[in-house]
């Protein structure tokens, strides 16, 4: 039996951008996500984010490959907004997303952050979280 443990904070956002989650619906979509993330056998530690975008802390399975979680997460929980008429328009997810790799030491730092996201988009736009991510995960580019 292989002993994994691959902790990754990912972040995916709405198309466009467009701010869709108000906090109502917002803790609706995540309480749908975690639920049915756990029927396909998908971790989620810890959900949280703001009006156009999600933070979530996962460990992946040994035969579990991030791509694929981040496929099944974000297909079927858009699909069920549109399916439940959670807004008035069609929702979509943005094609990309980001995932980084935690290691347990900094688990605890990794769930304050994403359990305060209302709190630091106070402060700070998504735009400029984006290009945070990017600077410090070295990533090479962005196509919101």
């Amino acid at each position: 039996m292989p002993y994994v443990r691959n902790w990754l904070h990912c972040v995916w956002g709405t198309k466009n951008r467009v701010h869709f989650l108000p906090d109502g619906k917002k803790y609706e979509v995540i309480s749908h996500i975690r639920t049915n993330a756990g029927v396909k056998g998908i971790y989620i530690d810890f959900l949280n984010g703001y009006s156009e975008h999600l933070h979530c802390l996962i460990l992946l399975n040994c035969d579990q490959t991030l791509s694929k979680v981040i496929q099944l997460i974000k297909g079927e929980s858009s699909y069920w907004i549109n399916k439940n008429k959670l807004i008035k328009s069609k929702f979509e997810w943005a094609d990309e997303y980001y995932g980084a790799s935690v290691s347990e030491s900094h688990l605890n730092k990794v769930r304050e952050y994403i359990k305060n996201q209302e709190e630091h988009h106070r402060n700070k736009s998504w735009e400029e979280e984006c290009d945070e991510f990017i600077k410090h995960y070295g990533f090479s580019q962005y196509k919101g």
